[in-house]
């Protein structure tokens, strides 16, 4: 779908991008780069990290050029598009998103959540419920929620909860537990769900909860008490389920005989291990490990918790078959810090995960006035009726909401939509209205985003610096270290032109070096050779052809004593060892060398050389490139400490 706006993430980069050149009125300007003023706060903290890094910590006037040459290449990136192109907004803005996340999410609400989940753990809750579908549209949604509502007060006016969810719930268990859930405990439900369940007090009965995707409820809490916490169990099973009377019997009498060898003091470890049916947990000796109520069957929860600590139950029955349960331990609630981690992944899966960033959104949008237009909308409500209305929507220029730079309108908001869920939805006012608190969401995150750019000295400083490094790596890899490394032509023509600079102690052994895995096949390797002219890129690929795997051609510059078999080919060494399967060896197209003939002989070397030439003939040109202003007023009171 075409969108005509400006994308979030684009409109984020222009946003940060633009107020770091605009700075406060109180942060002086120390120099201007190419019609770009730069504020002292951000010479400042460069300054101060680059000599962090230093051995010898640099003066600012000595720092001020090297300042300079950093910030012409970044005018020079900039020149050249570089921070327009799609593969640096991606990574810029990520790091944004990134950096900015404090900033996005109210840390207070996202703890308060946190030990709300946490009080909760410390009862459980005996609740029944009622639950109406989700409609597919928002009138049916109405409908349903005005339905349960008035289920709700016929209860309040003396019928029987029960008797209701068995005729109005959509949960089919109602038909056999009258709408009970039994006890609950906290961080097993959705969110809604779980906060009208302790939320509602004992006896009464909760307002209508929206739990999309799962319906409409409303609670009873028919009773709490305390959570034991935990236990740590292990257990010995017998199944029966689908066997008939008679082979139950054998189960029976299978579970009396392991509880008769338990109490002679035999070990519940190795018994689970060799008699357990549940073979999952068999393997580990029968341990279950830690859990809750809530967790197991409800005859096998009570009788786990009712034991102390190391004691063993007699034979039980569960409608799997037969149990018999050791109870290794009592641990209670676990402190907070112990099911932090927990608790927070389980908000990160609900509706709590947004509430954080919701809250501070919201705090953003009182504090610079940002709003929707209740009338325009109450407007589209009534208007917005089908399908085609939504889509003719996409060219209005109707203002629903209006931020202190820009305002949205309908038409933006419904191309925001994407033209399959126009088409299909049932509900067009529904999915307008989704769409704009999206929108007007992602619009008070860029605003804020551009404020805290402007006003967080801290932060605007730390983002330009990243987005300066990206521009700066990939504008020196264009004109430095690109170049020296894709343009073996100038890479040569700089060593003839600088071939005096290159000198040697010692020659060299330059050439081929033949291995092979027996003298056989490095006498025949050598006949080949010597009866064919081959060129040296065909080299490998033919030895291979003739000799598979039993031929290795290396090339090779060396002097001596930095290659055994080459000290003993070239230099009168002893013998050289047989490197790995290669035992014998010759050389090729070799000779000595007392100087370097070509940039390879001495790449890394030359290499850097003309790395440093390209820097520097670069650096020449950005000079009289763009133009330099220093506020040499501004730059003193920084050197004297001001």
């Amino acid at each position: 779908m075409k969108k005509y706006f400006l994308p979030v993430a684009v409109a984020t980069a222009a946003i940060l991008t633009a107020a770091a050149a605009r700075p406060d009125k109180s942060d002086p300007v120390v120099m201007n780069i190419n019609g770009k003023d730069i504020p002292s706060s951000e010479f400042k903290y460069l300054y101060e990290k680059n000599n962090l890094q230093q051995i010898q910590p640099q003066s600012i006037d000595d720092y001020v050029d090297m300042f300079v040459v950093y910030k012409l290449k970044v005018a020079d990136a900039e020149a050249a598009g570089i921070d327009t192109t799609e593969t640096f907004l991606k990574e810029y803005n990520g790091y944004c998103a990134d950096l900015s996340r404090p900033y996005m999410r109210d840390s207070l609400v996202e703890e308060r959540l946190v030990e709300e989940a946490y009080g909760r753990m410390a009862t459980s809750r005996l609740v029944s419920h009622i639950m109406l579908p989700v409609g597919t549209t928002y009138a049916e949604n109405e409908a349903n929620r005005q339905r349960l509502d008035s289920i709700r007060q016929a209860i309040i006016d003396g019928a029987d909860f029960g008797e209701m969810a068995m005729r109005f719930s959509s949960d089919r268990s109602a038909m056999k537990n009258k709408g009970s859930m039994g006890y609950i405990n906290a961080n097993s439900y959705p969110y809604p769900f779980e906060k009208a369940a302790y939320d509602t007090p004992v006896g009464q009965i909760s307002e209508v909860i929206d739990d999309a995707p799962y319906g409409f409820h409303i609670i009873k809490v028919v009773d709490e008490k305390p959570n034991p916490g935990t236990v740590t169990a292990r257990h010995i099973l017998k199944l029966t389920q689908g066997l008939s009377e008679e082979e139950k019997a054998v189960k029976k009498a299978q579970i009396d005989s392991i509880y008769t060898l338990l109490k002679a003091g035999a070990d519940f470890g190795d018994l689970a291990h060799r008699e357990s049916d549940d073979k999952g947990s068999a393997i580990r000796g029968g341990e279950l490990g830690e859990f809750g109520t809530g967790r197991m069957v409800p005859q096998f929860e009570q009788v786990a918790f009712a034991l102390k600590s190391g004691e063993i139950s007699e034979p039980f029955t569960t409608t799997f078959g037969y149990h018999i349960v050791q109870t290794m331990s009592h641990n209670g609630i676990p402190s907070l810090e112990k099911v932090r981690p927990q608790i927070m992944m389980i908000m990160a899966r609900d509706s709590r995960s947004s509430m954080p960033e919701k809250s501070r959104l919201a705090q953003y949008r009182s504090q610079y006035g940002i709003a929707f237009d209740e009338a325009a909308l109450s407007n589209l409500r009534t208007e917005l009726t089908s399908n085609s209305a939504l889509e003719n929507l996409k060219n209005s220029t109707l203002a629903v909401a209006l931020l202190p730079n820009r305002k949205i309108t309908a038409g933006e908001i419904a191309r925001d939509i994407p033209e399959n869920v126009r088409e299909a939805t049932k509900d067009p006012y529904g999915t307008f209205k989704e769409a704009a608190d999206r929108v007007l969401d992602e619009a008070t995150k860029a605003y804020a985003l551009e404020r805290l750019s402007a006003e967080n000295v801290d932060f605007r400083n730390i983002t330009n610096e990243y987005r300066d490094g990206i521009l700066l790596f990939e504008i020196s890899n264009r004109n430095v270290w690109g170049r020296s490394t894709s343009d073996p032509v100038a890479l040569e023509k700089f060593f003839e032109a600088h071939r005096d600079n290159y000198k040697w102690d010692s020659p060299r052994f330059k050439g081929y070096v033949v291995l092979a895995t027996s003298d056989s096949v490095a006498s025949a390797a050598r006949g080949y050779l010597a009866s064919n002219n081959i060129e040296n890129d065909s080299l490998v690929s033919r030895l291979r052809e003739n000799f598979g795997r039993d031929v290795k051609l290396e090339r090779v510059l060396a002097a001596k004593g930095e290659n055994k078999i080459i000290d003993e080919i070239a230099f009168d060494g002893p013998k050289a060892d047989a490197v790995g399967k290669w035992t014998s060896w010759f050389p090729y197209r070799e000779r000595l060398i007392s100087a370097p003939e070509e940039a390879a002989d001495v790449r890394g070397t030359v290499t850097t050389d003309y790395q440093q030439q390209l820097e520097a003939d670069w650096v020449k040109s950005l000079r009289s490139k763009y133009k330099v202003k220093l506020n040499k007023k501004e730059l003193k009171k920084l050197s004297n400490g001001k």
